[in-house]
Order: C-alpha cells, then structure tokens, then sequence
C-alpha cells in the first residue's frame, strides 16, 4: 500500500524532489502538493529574467499542470497549511480542507524581509519574490515611473538592472559603502557599479532610510542623512527569511529555520525540510543549488537508497550573474585575509578582475568579472579541496593554462 506524502510548497525544491522520487520509485507514495501561490511552482531564479523581458512566462514554468495529474499527483493551488496535527498526522487547509498523511515534507521557502521603519505598509511598496511582484514593476517601467530599490546585494541588484533595461527611472539605495559586500570585494564591486551606471541605473550608497513618505502611496524615501528622494514606487530587495509559519503548529524544532540533519529530517520523526526553509547545522541557505542538493538527499532517503557516506554535508556557496553583459562569480573564502594567500589580475580597459584566494596549497576562494568562462572548474577546485601546488603559478590563468599540468601532477601522485 503506498504511503501519503505530504508536501507543503510548490517552488523548486519541492518539484526536484518529486522528479528524483518519480524516477526512482514512481510508486512508492500517494503525493499531496499544497502551494500557497495561485499558479503552479515556476523558476523563482527566472524572475529578473523575466522582469527584463529576456525570457517568457512560459519559460520559467517548471512542470505544466498536466505533469502533476498524469503522476497521480494531487496539486492544490491558492491555498495554505494552517496547522498539522504530527499525533494524528493531518494539516488543516485555509480553505478548510484536511490531508491525512505519513510522511510530510516542509518545502515552504522563504519570505522578504521589509525594513522596520515607519510607511514601510503604504501602496506601492513590494518586494521582489514573485510573478505579481513582476507584473507590478513592470507596469511601472511602461508608465515611466520612478522606481526607487532598496538593497544593493544580488536581488536588488537584478531588481534595478532588469527595471532599468525596461525602460524605469531606477534609483538603487545602499546602506553600505558597496554593492554586493557579502558576495565581491572592493575592486570587483566597483567594476558592477559601474556596469549599472552604464545601464542608467542611479546608485546610492551609504544611505540608511529612515522613513517611507506619502498618505496611501509613497511619494518618497527619507533617509537618516535628512536627504529626500522621490519616488512612485518602492521595491524592497534586503533580504530574505525561511518560511516557517506552517511548522510551528507541528511542534518540529525552529531556530532560523527548520532545523534538519544531514538526512534532512526535522526533530520528529516522518518530518523533514528541504530548501530556504530548512537550517542545516547553523546555515539557512537562500540559494537554490543547495536547495536541489538537499531534495536529492532526501529523495534518496525516502526511496531507501541512501549508502553509509550520504547525506547533505553542506556546500561551498557560489554567486553567478550577469549585470548589463558583465559576468560575475564569487565563491568561497573570497574576502582572503587571515593568513590566506591572494593573487590577483586585473584588466581595468577590459572590465576584468579575476581574484583567487589560497591557504597554502589549495583554493579556498575566487572572484571573476568580466570572462567568468572558468568559474564552475575554479568551483569544483575549491569544493573538492584539490591540490594546486603543481600549477600554482599558472592558476590566475585559467582551466586552459593550468588543468593539463594538474591532471598530470595528479596522476603522478596516483601512480
């Protein structure tokens, strides 16, 4: 007799987790989706994509409606959990429905964090996490509105770009010194500012708002400075929070997020977490490679094909993107200091940085504007924690100058 499995969001994680179990062990479970978003799930990575007109709506769907119902998957939309039962093993519908389950899976994501300052609930002020939010900014773009961003990291960044590439009056704001601090260092971070000037992106930095203005709309920012700055639309991009409203009736253990062990399983037993939502030893990770590495894990948990050696053990975080054609990569111990070795190329006529930041004779760390065409293997080096000594000083180079010469090294030691 199957299992019912019960699985409560419908973004990425949770369809990942469907297809690795589908593939697998296609009759294994009686599969319950609940999302709390009208449509089905839909590549959130897309939307600045989207928002600059570089893809279709269609392009981002993940599965049509059709996948769900030809699996026996039952899809409910434009609804959400309000409480489960973990004795009883039933959640509560706002809609008032009730879904008996075995197994249930918290795949709920995670929700944007809004400044705590007085206007911040006028009209007109959004986030950017969903289709709505696109749909919002981009009728702001038509109308030739002044849009204001606040938050100068990866969201906000993609936020301004694709608004200024639609043809907004885009002013981005930044509390720090510069943009996208958690992710580049100084001089990398100068070469992106400078790529969304280009765009007509205006920057502000180190400006901390204090105050939405305006009645039932904002009219403008005020900022601690005294300064003002008009505006017909506020898009707020600071920051995100796991979603963990739907857990907390279950009695599950919640510090930032759903706290799970490398099997992703919560603190009762039959409960797991994947994705945005889930805390794995410490780490809320907001990033959708970890979210896919975590579904697989627990894909393979729940179709009993896990060996001794599995389980989520966490992952070295990567940023990838592109701003006005400029390509930008980060991963690892990028900032350097601490005793760390740091080697650097710069070709300022060219928009090109490249960063690699070692400790003794492994990468730990790198950063790349402009050709990021070797950012996945300068990923794997670090990830896997190879040893670089034999190319160590052709490493700046890239994968071309310096792969063959490690490949025989490595072979060398094998041997």
């Amino acid at each position: 007799m199957r299992k019912k499995l019960l699985i409560i969001g419908n973004g990425m994680a949770s369809v990942r987790l469907v297809e690795r179990i589908l593939k697998v062990d296609p009759e294994r479970f009686t599969i319950t989706i609940v999302g709390a978003e009208s449509q089905a799930g839909y590549n959130r990575v897309l939307l600045s994509a989207l928002l600059a007109k570089d893809v279709d709506e269609s392009d981002i769907t993940l599965r049509e409606v059709c996948w769900y119902a030809q699996n026996d998957i039952k899809l409910i939309t434009g609804d959400s959990v309000l409480s489960i039962d973990a004795e009883t093993k039933t959640a509560s519908l706002q809609s008032g429905l009730l879904i008996p389950f075995d197994i249930c899976v918290f795949a709920t994501g995670s929700s944007p964090i809004r400044l705590p300052i007085p206007g911040i609930d006028k009209n007109n002020v959004i986030a950017f996490r969903d289709l709505a939010d696109v749909a919002r900014m981009s009728e702001a773009a038509i109308n030739r509105q002044r849009v204001v961003v606040i938050g100068g990291g990866l969201l906000g960044i993609e936020a301004a770009y694709g608004l200024a590439k639609i043809g907004a009056d885009v002013t981005l704001v930044h509390v720090m010194e510069r943009l996208m601090e958690r992710q580049l260092d100084e001089a990398a971070a100068a070469l992106v500012k400078k790529a969304l000037l280009r765009r007509g992106v205006k920057i502000l930095l180190q400006k901390q708002t204090s105050e939405v203005l305006g009645d039932a709309h904002v009219t403008g920012l005020a900022f601690a400075d005294g300064t003002i700055i008009d505006t017909d639309l506020l898009v707020c991009a600071i920051g995100i929070r796991p979603n963990c409203q739907s857990a907390v009736s279950s009695g599950v253990q919640i510090n930032r997020g759903i706290v799970v062990d490398d099997n992703m399983q919560t603190s009762l037993a039959d409960f797991y977490a994947i994705g945005e939502c889930a805390e794995h030893r410490g780490i809320a990770y907001g990033l959708v490679e970890p979210a896919y590495a975590q579904a697989d894990v627990l894909a393979q948990v729940l179709t009993d094909q896990t060996k001794d050696d599995a389980g989520f053990k966490g992952i070295v975080l990567t940023t990838n993107l592109k701003v006005s054609g400029l390509p930008v990569f980060s991963a690892g111990e990028f900032m350097g200091g601490n005793g760390l070795d740091t080697i650097r190329l710069e070709d300022r006529a060219k928009r090109s940085y490249r960063k690699l930041v070692l400790d003794g004779n492994r990468l730990v760390g790198c950063i790349m504007v402009g050709n990021a065409d070797d950012a996945l293997w300068y990923r794997d080096l670090i990830r896997n924690g190879v040893d670089i000594s034999a190319v160590r000083d052709r490493l700046i180079h890239g994968r071309m100058f310096a792969e063959p010469l490690l490949e025989l090294s490595n072979a060398k030691r094998a041997a």
